[in-house]
């Protein structure tokens, strides 16, 4: 017979064991909680939100850098510190950003608001700021093996002198970037997320209880946070996210031996894992057996002749644009139609708009103004038409803005996400003509870029012994400063 000494070491084996499976890689993570605002009424629970993280990620095997109340030069320093730690554990490394605290957008753009920002104007964010593409094109830039940006900052805008910017995030789609990153937002793009009463915000709390639910996969996690929070605010937040992960991250292995959530987390959850059990909402096994990506016909049939709240539970719990659709065919009675289709709605424009931010020109603005002319971006396009009028648009940029167009009715695919444009099919070339595939060396056209009808453009090679030049304005994808940037299947060109 074992005794009690050899049966404690097995149990104890056991649960390492289940620990060590979610903790092969390397973890990292940063955690920042912005609560002192300085010119504006300080947010109560960003400090509360940062602290509870830490300690969940920490118990989640991360190694966790935290900080709080952070200057603009501040939070640049933490970022560049992180970005050093990342690239210095190599590429098995799974790299976290945990951030609460005001975040604006500007421009079409995301900035994550440091405590001593005081903008006098819009403009001014972007120089006060620190611009969310730049913090995901630096971690694309490092090679490691999962990258979850985790961002609780939708709340209001408080700034009143830039109170006429559009509300909560914009829309960023991170299947455009290096593959192997989740973006979450506390709520859906162009929304408003809520600080919370208790100690918590609805979104960290909803966190801290899924986070610790032990093996089950991210993508799981997050369906049960959306559901949370979509109950605990009445459907006034459902929090959002954006995924090209391409390995399994579990906060917690299968057999880890999980503390549980504690105060206000733990009594909020609570009470909305009852309501969603009362009403026989969706759960873990009806995931599961959802398996694959359902078309909005497949959903109709699914929920129809459901009683409208299990209905509801069950298109929020998925979070995908088919379900919503069929949600909205079927359920138009209050208070769960109007919700739905506003959520709908306004997904279809935040994905307009990232598409003409992207693409960057005048065509880009004006298709998006001709579909969407009294909405929250409406003052933005026309500026931004102004600063891009004499910029050459080439046959590229404006096939690309008919995509804006083309969102009238179809939806895109995965939640909020909307897909690269298709690329035209294209004919076979015809093989030349012997006479026509040689040229006299004076003859040939200098390789420089031409923009003009009828002329082949052609670019430089590109030049790999220097970097980039810091151009505020410049290029797409991965390009400092430049804008554009992140998020985008276009280049962008300047906007300045």
């Amino acid at each position: 017979m074992m005794g009690p000494v050899v049966r404690h070491a097995i149990a104890a084996a056991a649960i390492l064991l289940g620990t060590s499976a979610a903790f092969a890689e390397s973890r990292v993570a940063l955690v920042i909680g912005q609560s002192a605002y300085k010119a504006v009424t300080p947010l109560p629970n960003p400090a509360n939100d940062a602290k509870a993280m830490a300690a969940m990620l920490t118990d989640a095997g991360f190694e966790v850098q935290s900080a709080s109340d952070l200057t603009q030069n501040e939070l640049r320093a933490k970022l560049s510190a992180f970005a050093a730690t990342v690239a210095a554990k190599g590429p098995d490394t799974t790299s976290l950003v945990f951030y609460a605290g005001h975040g604006v957008q500007v421009d079409g753009e995301n900035y994550l608001m440091p405590v001593d920002i005081d903008p006098k104007r819009e403009i001014d964010v972007t120089l006060q700021a620190v611009r969310l593409n730049d913090i995901l094109n630096t971690l694309n830039a490092l090679p490691s093996k999962s990258r979850i940006i985790l961002l609780d900052a939708c709340r209001n805008n408080p700034f009143p002198a830039i109170n006429k910017a559009p509300r909560g995030l914009a829309h960023v789609d991170v299947k455009f970037g290096a593959p192997g990153t989740l973006l979450s937002f506390s709520t859906a793009p162009g929304a408003e997320a809520e600080d919370g009463s208790g100690a918590n915000s609805p979104y960290t709390t909803a966190l801290l209880k899924a986070g610790r639910e032990p093996g089950i996969p991210i993508e799981e996690a997050f369906k049960r946070v959306r559901l949370a929070v979509n109950l605990a605010t009445e459907g006034r937040q459902t929090p959002w996210e954006s995924s090209s992960l391409v390995s399994d991250f579990r906060f917690f292995g299968a057999g880890a031996e999980v503390k549980p959530a504690t105060g206000d987390a733990k009594t909020v959850e609570a009470k909305a894992g009852v309501e969603v059990a009362a009403r026989g909402g969706a759960t873990v096994d009806d995931a599961k057996a959802q398996g694959k990506k359902r078309s909005a016909e497949e959903w109709k049939k699914e929920l129809q002749g459901k009683p409208i709240q299990q209905a509801h539970d069950a298109i929020v719990f998925d979070g995908s644009v088919e379900a919503y659709e069929a949600f909205v065919s079927l359920y138009a009675a209050p208070p769960f139609g109007p919700e739905a289709k506003d959520w709908l709605d306004r997904h279809y424009r935040m994905v307009a708009w990232n598409i003409a931010v992207i693409t960057n020109t005048v065509s880009s603005y004006e298709t998006f103004l001709a579909k969407y002319p009294d909405s929250e971006q409406t003052v933005t396009a026309r500026g931004l038409i102004e600063r891009v009028r004499n910029k050459p648009e080439p046959a590229a940029g404006a096939a690309a803005a008919t995509n804006v167009a083309a969102l009238a009715t179809p939806a895109p695919t995965c939640p909020c996400n909307a897909p690269p444009a298709a690329a035209p099919a294209s004919k076979k070339a015809e093989k030349p003509a012997k006479a026509d595939t040689t040229r006299k060396r004076a003859d040939r056209t200098p390789r420089r870029e031409v923009i003009e009808e009828d002329i082949v453009v052609r670019r430089p090679p590109a030049v790999y012994y220097a970097p980039p030049p810091r151009i505020y304005g410049g290029g797409g994808y991965g390009g400092g400063y430049s804008r554009g940037g992140y998020g985008g299947g276009y280049n962008s060109g300047g906007r300045y």
